[in-house]
């Protein structure tokens, strides 16, 4: 018999035991879809937990993020840069699913928007049609691209000790997921000429003063942004999920995630890109 609950503002549905044992029970995961809600950092999860349990943990949790940030319009790679890798002591991308209500064109946000935040400069690629799940070059995936976004992620660690989080964590944590700023979009061209720009740009992360905080190139994410793109086919794919018209995709982080303060901002810019566009949020 099915029961329902309810914890915060989240409606918590019981289910009987799932047969693979350690997979992350329904009522922890409640629990921790709560605290996200709730703003509260929850509980470390096991640091023993394999890659499948995480993935088994992440498709409950994502479950009851639906009540609340709407239908899912995207995805997201996370662990793309080596830099952001060796934080999480883990080698390899990991998967999140984008909400509906996690993205936004506001420039303002209270800087307590998680339970853990951090701000991340970042980037996200709208797929133009279906053909983007054959693809295996950098030139084949932007020819199905639409537009590329300015992004600013702002991520949520969700955790109590976010210093001994384990890759696998992360994954049931849905990378991470909460809320980014969009900027305004470039319409690709899908030719060579943009595909070089892409690994050879220069993303600069300054402070609402205009005093650079970081700066790396395009290679910071897996040797050229395209390439986190293809990641997420083949990992999709893995799932069973193919990518359609509309999804957006975000690419990973070309800086360390850092805590916001109250009354500061930050702005990306892209110079490289065409028009060298820029986005930027306040924090309140």
């Amino acid at each position: 018999m099915k029961q329902t609950i309810w914890i915060g503002f989240i409606s918590v549905a019981t289910f009987a035991l799932s047969a693979h044992a350690t997979c992350p029970s329904d009522i922890d995961t409640a629990l921790m879809a709560a605290r996200y809600a709730n703003l509260q950092p929850a509980p470390n999860p096991e640091s023993e937990m394999t890659l499948a349990d995480a993935a088994c943990g992440r498709d409950k949790f994502t479950a009851f993020l639906i009540q609340n940030y709407g239908k899912p319009i995207g995805y997201k790679a996370a662990l793309t840069n080596p830099a952001v890798q060796k934080l999480l002591n883990y080698p390899n991308p990991v998967r999140g699913t984008l909400f509906g209500k996690m993205l936004q064109d506001g420039a303002e946000v209270p800087a307590k928007f998680a339970s853990q935040p951090r701000f991340e400069a970042d980037m996200v690629m709208e797929v133009a049609n279906g053909g983007i799940n054959q693809a295996t070059t950098p030139l084949e995936a932007l020819r199905h691209i639409s537009r590329i976004y300015p992004f600013i992620e702002l991520a949520d660690v969700i955790v109590e000790n976010p210093g001994k989080l384990t890759g696998p964590n992360f994954v049931y944590l849905n990378a991470g997921a909460r809320l980014g700023v969009l900027g305004k979009p470039i319409e690709v061209k899908a030719t060579p000429e943009l595909v070089e720009a892409l690994v050879n740009m220069t993303v600069k992360l300054a402070d609402q003063n205009g005093k650079e905080l970081e700066a790396s190139k395009g290679t910071a994410i897996l040797g050229q942004p395209l390439n986190a793109v293809l990641w997420l086919v083949k990992d999709l794919k893995a799932s069973g999920i193919l990518l359609k018209k509309g999804d957006l995709l975000s690419l990973g982080s070309f800086s360390r995630p850092q805590p916001p303060k109250p009354g500061t901002g930050v702005k990306v810019t892209y110079e490289g890109l065409p028009g060298t566009p820029t986005v930027s949020v306040r924090f309140k």
